[in-house]
């Protein structure tokens, strides 16, 4: 599903954030990344979606090397990934519905799925009550659950998580890997970079 060679990121001025890794990833594994601020991690994941490219060596996903993808196909590669980020990045003028439903809209799912998908989305992260709220009157943990239910719209292969827990209490986080775990039950495989080890 997921596979590096020897792949290493070397940004301007010599600062190595990847060196020689070799990481295989299978079909429905869920995947820690761990390591402390600076240790690579973002620029892992960043590497999988095709928003930065190696230095050296190869990453492939879903068997294809995203070296290879011409760039009319990145959008399509990000269409097979659900990312949910650290600080969310919600759209603050859209209700929590709207913001769900955007993710599928930008897919051009015809109107009426997009109605059927995002009540059944907003239930599975336990936000069926607050459809109509907007991002600023949710706590940090339900806008990370909205940004999750965003994540997994389209039912993406893959799920990346980028510190989904950082900015979140204990109780909170465990809530939201329930979620990820939920998500990696039904099929998915999830990719998950923290610096929390007891998570």
């Amino acid at each position: 599903m997921i596979q590096l060679y020897n792949v290493s990121k070397i940004y301007p001025g010599g600062i190595q954030a990847l060196l020689d890794v070799t990481v295989h990833i299978d079909k429905g594994e869920f995947v820690f990344l761990m390591g402390p601020s600076g240790a690579g991690k973002s620029t892992l994941l960043r590497l999988l979606l095709r928003e930065e490219t190696p230095t050296r060596g190869q990453v492939l996903v879903g068997g294809r090397s995203l070296a290879r993808l011409k760039p009319r196909e990145v959008p399509l590669l990000r269409r097979s990934i659900g990312m949910v980020f650290q600080d969310f990045r919600l759209l603050e003028e859209r209700t929590v519905y709207e913001n769900v439903a955007f993710a599928l809209e930008v897919l051009e799912y015809p109107r009426e799925e997009v109605r059927r998908r995002v009540p059944a989305l907003l239930e599975m992260v336990g936000l069926a009550e607050r459809g109509r709220a907007f991002p600023r009157q949710l706590s940090g943990g339900e806008q990370q659950r909205v940004a999750i239910a965003r994540a997994i719209a389209n039912n993406p292969p893959i799920v990346l998580a980028d510190e989904p827990t950082g900015n979140l209490d204990a109780k909170t986080a465990w809530e939201v890997m329930g979620l990820l775990d939920k998500i990696n039950k039904r099929g998915a495989t999830v990719v998950v970079a923290t610096h929390n080890r007891e998570i």
